[in-house]
């Protein structure tokens, strides 16, 4: 029995939010696929790049709201390989950081289905710069750690070493942290980062809602509650923030955000 080639997958960056930082790759892929399976965090004006044929499924999660559970998702994707021959999987920002796109790649490449990623501008990179923080800065050290600050929930324990992250690393960008601030700001402490250190956290960067605080790290959190920062949100710790250059900020999108269902 000969059996039907698999269309190919492919594992598409939506980017941070504002739809004008899509790839020019990422929008030829939306254009002409057959099915478009999408995040929570991609505007509905990037899913109006889709053909009225293309057949479309939300699979958005958010913090608290799990849509629809990660092994449904997989055999979503490997479904529609069976019928289509140009499948987009479109995640927020890039797919393989923190958005467990290698575990969707992993579970249909074992099952023989075409694969292919395209990476897309991250938010811990984006989001920084639409407020004028760069994420690095000759002055202000050489290195620089993309960090998540919610780790899976079926974990025993936190992998996240923040005592050891708090003199490994000249900055810190972490994804997923607002949350959790309280605790990641005294482990830093704790493992001998200057509780002054320059720091700060944006809100919905680069789309409409933007809104960002700055305070030395021991008074973060305080500062992120007093302004209710939620979800999603990026934190800066390190001397770059103290290099901040609000007038080569651009301007923030105006765009649409599905509601999970």
């Amino acid at each position: 029995m000969i059996r039907e080639p698999l269309g190919t997958v492919y594992l598409v960056g939506a980017g941070p939010g504002d739809p004008d930082l899509l790839t020019v790759k990422a929008q030829k892929l939306i254009s002409k696929c057959d099915a478009l399976v999408y995040d929570s965090l991609v505007p509905l004006e990037l899913l109006q790049l889709a053909s009225k044929q293309c057949q479309l499924h939300s699979v958005g999660k958010r913090r608290g709201h799990h849509s629809v559970p990660q092994r449904k998702i997989n055999d979503i994707l490997y479904s529609l390989s069976k019928s289509y021959s140009c499948i987009v999987r479109l995640k927020g920002g890039d797919p393989f950081l923190f958005g467990r796109g290698a575990e969707e790649a992993l579970y249909l490449h074992e099952r023989g289905v075409p694969l292919e990623v395209v990476p897309g501008v991250t938010s811990g990179i984006a989001a920084p710069s639409y407020v004028g923080i760069p994420v690095t800065h000759r002055l202000a050290g050489s290195s620089v750690t993309f960090v998540t600050g919610h780790e899976g929930i079926d974990k025993k324990r936190p992998v996240v070493n923040w005592r050891s992250l708090a003199k490994s690393s000249d900055g810190l960008v972490i994804y997923m942290g607002v949350h959790n601030l309280k605790f990641i700001s005294e482990e830093l402490i704790a493992g001998g980062m200057n509780p002054q250190t320059s720091s700060a956290v944006i809100e919905q960067g680069t789309v409409i809602g933007q809104r960002f605080v700055k305070a030395p790290l021991i008074e973060l959190c305080d500062k992120a509650k007093i302004q209710n920062l939620t979800s999603p949100s990026i934190v800066v710790i390190g001397r770059v923030v103290d290099f901040q250059v609000e007038a080569c900020s651009p301007k923030p999108a105006d765009v649409t955000f599905p509601i999970p269902v």
